[in-house]
């Protein structure tokens, strides 16, 4: 494992990525809260691209759980299954579709707890819905943070938990809002698994990576 940066390197690579980008967005579309966890449970073992192409036509008929419930299973297959895991996925979706209209009254909660406690909703789900609709500064930990967080020093840890506990103990609290955008989109478009782009990479000269591709 990684060793830990110190917090002054910590705080200058985060200087970096917020003037480079002051606004990351997430990349998944969606309208509302419950859009959003939706595209979310989707996106597991699947990528935003192509969970969007999904959801482009979907979101516009069932943009409410007693919408997709409305819709039923066989025509939520339809516009999902060029997804992995399609079948499962969508009978999580109208599983959690109808706790939400029986249990909450159609609202999606905004406690990692209740959120937690849908069918096919993680912790990481649970955090990207937290952070993205809420602005509660949670940490979604995906394999981009993961690598990111391990080969730079930033925040290591052996399991995704403990890369979640390393965000928050280590990152300055003026970063954590945008912290896990920071760490995904450098993760998917620079710090890559197989070829990292390091020679273009903006915080090369702080990162821990000892085989930097230069």
């Amino acid at each position: 494992m990684a060793k830990q940066l110190d917090y002054h390197t910590i705080r200058e690579i985060f200087t970096r990525f917020e003037a480079a980008a002051a606004e990351p967005k997430g990349e998944l579309d969606h309208v509302n809260a419950y859009t959003l966890v939706v595209a979310v449970a989707l996106s597991a073992q699947a990528t935003d691209v192509g969970v969007n192409k999904a959801t482009k036509n979907l979101f516009p008929i069932a943009d409410t759980p007693q919408k997709m419930l409305d819709l039923g299973e066989e025509q939520l297959i339809e516009h999902i299954k060029t997804i992995g895991l399609y079948r499962n996925k969508a009978k999580n979706v109208m599983k959690l579709s109808r706790i939400l209209v029986e249990d909450y009254d159609g609202i999606v909660p905004n406690s990692r707890a209740a959120l937690e406690s849908l069918p096919g909703v993680g912790r990481k789900t649970a955090n990207v819905v937290l952070n993205m609709w809420w602005q509660y500064p949670a940490q979604a930990v995906d394999t981009h943070i993961y690598r990111f967080g391990n080969r730079s020093g930033v925040c290591p840890g052996k399991d995704v938990v403990a890369v979640e506990r390393a965000i928050e103990d280590h990152i300055p609290t003026n970063f954590q809002q945008h912290a896990h955008h920071w760490m995904i989109l450098h993760g998917r478009y620079t710090c890559k698994a197989r070829k990292p782009l390091c020679g273009t990479c903006l915080i090369r000269d702080l990162c821990l990576f000892e085989d930097k591709n230069l």
